[in-house]
């Protein structure tokens, strides 16, 4: 990871306020200390069937996120393989914020990006758990918009339905990546692999 990057997600405390915050304090980017519960409870208030509500919430904090730790960068200009750098990046300072362990997969036309110990798994037997995934899923939305990734995406598997973690697949929207930058353990790398047998 980019020495840089690696500074900007060192966790400082500000003595006097007793904030917790990312990298340097002029980014302003404080950590909240949040159980699970309370997001539930706050999903409560955008009442029932409020999907694209949570999904626009969690967008917006993925926005800001980005922008926190690279205010004013045009991503339109920057290659693919830097933007799968800054993604992957930015899936260990989600992980540092309490999200669970995040793995993105690039695939010659989607991304799968898979999380294990969501904060969903904390309240299991809560009905609007579910809430929480919608949370996810706008959050990686929101990193997508920054990045200028043009993705379409949902919810594949979910440890609410008893699976071992979350699963999220994002489509790329009339492109694909280059075949250097699919990951060794895509079917697509795997097939290519076979038909050179």
């Amino acid at each position: 990871m980019d020495k840089r990057l690696k500074k900007e997600l060192q966790i400082n405390i500000e003595e006097k306020k007793g904030q917790l915050f990312f990298g340097d304090k002029k980014k302003d980017l404080k950590l909240l200390m949040l159980r699970p519960i309370d997001l539930i409870e706050f999903s409560e208030f955008a009442g029932t069937n409020a999907d694209d509500i949570l999904i626009w919430v969690g967008k917006t904090t993925g926005r800001d996120f980005m922008d926190k730790f690279f205010y004013s960068k045009d991503w339109g200009s920057e290659t693919m393989a830097t933007k799968k750098e800054v993604l992957l990046g930015s899936f260990e300072a989600i992980e540092l914020m309490g999200f669970g362990e995040l793995k993105g997969i690039f695939k010659k036309d989607h991304i799968i990006i898979e999380v294990e110990n969501s904060l969903a798994c904390e309240e299991r037997d809560n009905i609007m758990s579910k809430n929480l995934c919608l949370l996810y899923q706008g959050i990686f939305n929101g990193i997508f918009d920054v990045l200028k990734m043009d993705v379409t995406g949902e919810e594949i598997g979910c440890v609410l339905l008893d699976e071992e973690k979350c699963t999220y697949k994002f489509d790329f929207i009339g492109d694909q990546i280059d075949d250097s930058l699919v990951d060794e353990d895509s079917e697509e790398t795997v097939s290519e692999f076979l038909s050179t047998l």
